[in-house]
C-alpha cells in the first residue's frame, strides 16, 4: 500500500478488542518512533508504554470516557532536550512529539492496528498518575489495539478542504 492510501485509510478508532497487541508490534511501533525526526536530532521525545492493569487503571483515571485500552503510548519530550529558537526561545517540544506520535500512529495503521490521538486530559493529573519527571512534559496519548467488529471513521472522514482553500 502507498502512503497516501495509508494516511486516507486511518481514522480515530474509540472502540477496541480485548485482544493484547503483541510484542514484536510494540517494538515496530517503537521503532518508528525512534525513526522519526526531531529538531537537530537532539530526540527529546520519552515514552511511557502504558500496557499492565494497573497502568490502564491509572489511565481511566485520568482520561474521560471509560472504553477498554488495549494499550497506549503517553509521548513526553523532556524541556532540557529540546531545540529553542534562539530569538523568541520556542522550544521544538511539542512539535517533536507531534511527529513522533504521527510516525507512531501511522506504523500502527500499517501493522493492521487501530489507533487514536487522545488530547483530552490534563497534563498535570498525567504527570502525577504516571510520576513523571518534573522535566517531562506529556504531550499526546496514543491508544492502539485491534480494532472492535464494526469499528468505522466518523461520518465526514475522508471530507476535506480543496488545495486552493489552505494554500496561502
Amino acid at each position: 500500500m502507498d502512503f497516501l492510501e495509508l494516511a486516507k485509510r486511518r481514522f480515530s478508532v474509540l472502540a477496541y478488542q480485548e485482544q493484547p497487541v503483541e510484542d514484536e508490534k510494540i517494538e515496530k511501533i517503537l521503532q518508528a518512533a525512534l525513526a522519526a525526526p526531531t529538531a537537530c536530532n537532539l530526540q527529546p521525545q520519552r515514552l511511557r508504554l502504558i500496557r499492565s492493569e494497573e497502568d490502564r487503571e491509572r489511565l481511566r483515571r485520568v482520561i474521560p470516557g471509560g472504553y477498554y485500552v488495549p494499550a497506549a503510548f503517553l509521548v513526553c519530550y523532556d524541556k532540557t532536550a529540546c531545540w529553542q529558537r534562539q530569538y523568541d526561545g520556542k522550544s521544538s517540544g511539542d512539535i517533536d512529539a507531534s511527529i513522533v506520535t504521527t510516525h507512531m500512529m501511522l506504523e500502527a495503521a500499517d501493522l493492521g492496528l487501530g489507533s487514536i490521538w487522545v488530547m483530552y486530559w490534563d497534563p498535570q493529573e498525567m504527570k502525577k498518575a504516571f510520576s513523571l519527571p518534573e522535566d517531562c512534559e506529556p504531550t499526546a496519548l496514543l491508544i492502539f489495539g485491534y480494532a472492535a467488529e464494526g469499528a468505522r471513521p466518523k461520518r465526514g472522514h475522508l471530507e476535506s478542504k480543496r488545495s486552493e482553500e489552505i494554500l496561502l
